[in-house]
């Protein structure tokens, strides 16, 4: 299953490809509804030719939430008295406070100021704002931007609708042998931010590229649903549409975001915390960086709310390499391209796709013989003594103890402490030789 070389599906390495995909994605000035979310959805499609585009109208009732209008921009900026823009939407499209209902007047700084947002403690950042769900306006800026406006009167325009419209997602179901099903969601709502917005779509759709073509080798276990949403309201609408299904079918699942730069590996278990989906991270961050952050239920703060709440309980974990409010270029306009990087976007592919390899491969191997089996009349046993030699036999039998049809695969990995993907080669070898089987 994990076999295949990366140039069989991506043009260069894994990490390049996610980038690249991230570049095109960047300029788009996304939001939880409009024509930003429908244009990344297009290139999406793009990548995944059997993505479905859903749309759900303004006004429709989901759960105890109800679909807002839908939100447009087509300009803004903040003019001086000269006519030069001194704050330009067109420069930066997080220089408008999200879902800014529209303006067209001449205000004095005085007026302007309440309007204006800034991070003071990051002088050269312009901060992430918005207001979904209260009509207002505003400006975003850097703090050095906004000491730098004077006493006046400026030309203050956002050129921006909102009206009923549609709130869309994406979807993509991928089959396997069984109907049971891995969850994977990501989010598509913000706009220029790269770790905390791009990294997650990008590196899900490298992974649905990956399934895609297991699936067509018939090598899939399980059948995979891959959504792609606004956050917070998308999932809501979501699982308002689907939740019987999902709690009927789902055995584990991933909300991936944040997967993106080099600086750490993080884990935010389920609201329950012992699901196959939170083992599975658990145990592949732990053999790649033991010092992986584990964050807890507590520190939640994305689309596992959702999924995870009362009543809901997906198996849903989340693996990330620097967690979302954890890193200072969250909700800035420092979260840029090159906080994000090919290397960083491969390691939280590798991640992703070594937990879901656990899901699949996680059978309940049997060993076929009694008392300790002769290794070397099947070629399972070293022809050759030297380092090292001893201790592959050693825990080739330390897994064959255990192989007694009450432990999976991880069972054996984790109680031994080897990398599942070690334990399960092993197995497979046995199982080759007629020496064990699965059940």
């Amino acid at each position: 299953m994990s076999g295949m070389t990366n140039n069989v599906l991506f043009s260069g390495s894994i990490g390049e490809y996610c980038h690249s995909l991230a570049e095109k994605l960047f300029p788009i000035c996304r939001s939880i509804t409009g024509p930003g979310v429908r244009e990344t959805l297009s290139i999406l499609a793009e990548e995944l030719p059997g993505l479905e585009v859903c749309s759900v109208p303004s006004g429709t009732q989901v759960f105890d939430w109800t679909i807002p209008d839908e939100w447009s921009i087509r300009d803004a900026y903040i003019a001086d008295a000269s006519g030069s823009r001194v704050v330009d939407f067109k420069e930066n499209n997080l220089h408008v406070l999200g879902y800014s209902e529209p303006v067209n007047e001449s205000l004095s700084l005085e007026e302007l100021d309440p309007h204006l947002y800034t991070q003071p403690d990051q002088p050269d950042a312009i901060p992430y704002v918005t207001s979904y769900y209260k009509k207002r306006w505003g400006f975003c800026l850097s703090q050095n931007q906004k000491d730098k406006l004077s006493d006046g009167v400026y030309k203050v325009v956002i050129d921006s609708e909102l009206k009923a419209g549609v709130l869309n997602y994406g979807e993509l179901v991928i089959p396997g042998k069984s109907d049971k099903e891995v969850f994977i969601s990501t989010y598509i709502c913000h706009p220029s931010m790269a770790n905390n917005e791009l990294s997650g779509p990008v590196v899900t759709t490298a992974i649905a590229k990956w399934l895609s073509e297991l699936s067509e080798n018939k090598s899939l276990s399980y059948t995979y649903r891959i959504v792609f949403i606004p956050e917070t309201i998308g999932s809501i609408t979501y699982l308002s549409r689907n939740i019987h299904h999902l709690k009927q079918s789902v055995i584990a699942g991933f909300n991936v975001t944040c997967i993106g730069d080099d600086r750490c590996y993080s884990f935010l278990p389920s609201r329950r915390g012992e699901t196959i989906s939170d083992r599975a991270a658990l145990h592949v961050l732990h053999h790649i960086d033991k010092d992986f952050k584990k964050y807890t239920w507590l520190d939640r703060g994305s689309d596992e709310r959702q999924y995870c709440a009362p009543g809901v309980d997906l198996p849903m974990a989340t693996i990330m390499r620097s967690k979302y409010g954890e890193y200072p270029e969250y909700h800035t306009s420092l979260d840029d391209l090159s906080f994000v990087t090919p290397t960083g976007l491969e390691g939280g592919f590798g991640a992703l796709k070594e937990a879901i390899e656990v899901v699949e491969k996680n059978v309940v191997p049997v060993i076929k013989v009694y008392c300790e089996p002769q290794l070397g009349k099947r070629g399972l046993y070293p022809t050759i003594s030297q380092k090292g030699s001893g201790s592959e036999v050693r825990d080739m039998m330390n897994i064959i103890s255990y192989c007694d049809g009450g432990n999976t695969v991880l069972d054996i990995a984790e109680r031994l402490d080897i990398p599942f993907k070690e334990v399960y080669e092993i197995v497979s070898r046995m199982k080759d030789h007629d020496l064990a089987y699965f059940e």
